[in-house]
């Protein structure tokens, strides 16, 4: 499925939150913003040392009889990161993490046609050509010349690969059918942006996590239909550089935190079972107390353990009540990737929604935002915010969709006609171009029921169509997408805890053994209700530009049509023996 996008609730972060630096407003000109402080002035020192490289690039790369560059600009990102393990009561992972990478961005020809383009691929790097590719490692040490030659390598090798882009780009235009008025500039132009975070402390407890990671694991493994259970902890700052030939000169620092269980059981009929529990915080504080994981980690057995011994559900299409988080799956996937404008002129895509601004796209009582801006939602800290976007545009709240009328796409700097300019959510992990992603995605609705309402409305609703239940899907773990032309629009969420509804009684029973799909717009347009309890969904969400960290805050909803079919079951036999730790001569 390509491009396939999938959010994952099993690597997660919170960014911290992002307040403007007292650099004043948005000004041109050459290198770095004001700074004091040891900290701030060795990251404003290799700032300055990216702009003039930039500069002299801009002023004298050039291939005599062709075109220079008409745009540049330098990302530089610093990880620094601590991550505990382990497993059966003992830490099996136990390491840090220091490395920078670079990346470049050159283009030839103008803002409204240059090389840039989703079909140029690496034009330089042909069969009879070199086989070298210069590094994207770059220096640790604050080597301001060393910076320097590693840009100057990427930004050489990526001026040769614009321009073959350009004449490439150049030449299908002979074939093109469509008319200057029907394409979009290749690039927007955006003001210039001058920032410079304050340094951000960055502290991690590797004793206390280890003893953590041992004793929740040993409390779980004493459980005897536990097969497997672990628990990670990740500590993670980010430094990021970004400099253009426009006059943006940014330093930016985000430091996520997390903690991770994970338990596996069996099924009588060998079905593998799995639940997990997360945390996430924009610093060490921010993550639970050791009674909080203890009592998490119980609970988390206990639901495994009533796995084990609930029904396996035939494939199953009725309504269905989602829980926030797995709203927040549904609208990520059915909507939020069909609204990033990358795809929209991509020949490749779906294009689900394209033509489509101005009218109705979801069920009238629906609004849909998505706002990198804000930092808590639900009293929950928010993955997705930031202040830049990674081609240095600062950050927008983007109404997506009012009153289920379509307004806006999420925009990089790759216009998407009506519109002309970046709504500042061009994202990448690094590695890859930069693209229009989600950040925060924020569902509302205008009408709310209370959860008791909403089951009432589920049985009726179940009743009216001649089922003998309905469905509760309580939790998600995740979820993935097809957006692309070839193959079916189609989506698929994972839940972890799923309760039939019986008709005559209200009764709930866990059942096991499915998982929901369905296709976009068929799914939305059967959204009935909405619940008035909101909840967020904290994940990284994987697709072209890598995994990013994103956030989704929605209510329950009730849908009234959806679809379950059977997960994959290989029915293997589990271990022969019990778990030593289980035994009492082992202990």
């Amino acid at each position: 499925m390509t491009p396939a996008a999938r959010l994952l609730a099993s690597i997660l972060f919170l960014a911290p939150p992002l307040e403007p630096a007292a650099a004043g407003p948005a000004a041109a000109g050459r290198g770095a913003p004001a700074a004091k402080g040891g900290a701030a002035d060795a990251r404003a020192r290799l700032l300055e040392a990216m702009s003039a490289e930039l500069d002299r690039s801009m002023e004298r790369l050039r291939l005599p009889g062709y075109e220079p560059p008409y745009f540049a600009s330098y990302l530089l990102r610093e990880v620094r990161s601590a991550h505990v393990a382990g497993r059966h009561g003992a830490v099996t992972d136990d390491r840090t993490r220091h490395d920078r990478r670079l990346s470049v961005d050159v283009r030839v020809g103008s803002y409204d046609l240059d090389s840039s383009g989703a079909d140029d691929g690496n034009a330089f790097f042909v069969a009879d050509g070199p086989g070298w590719a210069a590094p994207r490692e770059a220096p640790l040490d604050d080597d301001p010349v060393a910076l320097r030659n590693a840009f100057w390598l990427v930004t050489d090798e990526k001026y040769k690969e614009a321009l073959s882009s350009w004449f490439k780009k150049r030449g299908k235009g002979v074939y093109r059918s469509d008319g200057e008025e029907a394409r979009a500039p290749s690039f927007t132009r955006e003001p210039p942006q001058r920032h410079l975070d304050p340094p951000l402390s960055f502290l991690f407890g590797r004793e206390r996590w280890r003893r953590e990671v041992r004793e929740v694991t040993a409390l779980l493994r004493a459980v005897p239909a536990v097969l497997d259970a672990s628990m990670k902890v990740d500590a993670e700052k980010q430094t990021r550089w970004f400099a253009s030939s426009e006059g943006s000169g940014l330093v930016t620092e985000t430091a996520l935190h997390a903690v991770h269980l994970l338990a596996a059981a069996r099924a009588p009929d060998g079905q593998l079972l799995e639940n997990g529990r997360d945390w996430y915080g924009r610093s060490e504080a921010d993550l639970p107390g050791p009674e909080e994981i203890r009592v998490e980690a119980r609970q988390m057995a206990a639901e495994l353990l009533a796995l084990r011994e609930a029904p396996v559900i035939d494939p199953y299409t009725g309504p269905a009540i989602l829980s926030p988080e797995a709203s927040g799956v549904l609208f990520h996937e059915a909507v939020g990737h069909r609204l990033e404008g990358d795809r929209q002129d991509d020949d490749r895509e779906g294009r689900t929604f394209r033509g489509q601004v101005g009218k109705p796209v979801l069920p009238p009582f629906l609004s849909v935002v998505d706002d990198p801006t804000l930092g808590i939602a639900a009293g929950t800290p928010l993955n997705g915010q930031y202040l830049f976007d990674d081609q240095g545009v600062r950050a927008q709240r983007t109404v997506l969709v009012r009153d289920g009328t379509l307004e806006a796409f999420l925009l990089s700097r790759k216009p998407v006609a009506p519109f002309i300019r970046s709504n500042g959510h061009a994202r990448t992990q690094g590695g890859h171009p930069p693209v229009a992603r989600m950040s925060n995605l924020i569902v509302t609705a205008s009408r709310q029921v209370p959860m008791a309402e909403l089951k009432r409305m589920l049985i009726a609703e179940a009743r009216r169509q001649g089922k003998a239940y309905g469905l509760v899907v309580r939790d998600a773990s995740g979820g993935n997408t097809n957006t692309g032309s070839v193959g079916y629009q189609a989506f698929k969420g994972t839940p972890r805890l799923v309760y039939r509804v019986a008709v005559d009684t209200g009764r709930e029973e866990l059942v096991r053994g499915v998982e929901l799909v369905g296709t976009p717009l068929t799914t939305l347009s059967k959204v009935l209700a909405a619940g008035d309890e909101v909840r967020v969904f904290n994940g990284y969400c994987g697709a072209e530009s890598g995994y990013v960290p994103v956030s989704t805050v929605a209510p329950a909803v009730l849908v009234g049509e959806v679809e379950l079919q059977r997960t994959t079951r290989q029915g293997e036999r589990g271990p022969v023996l019990p778990a030593p730790s289980t035994e009492p001569a082992a202990r």
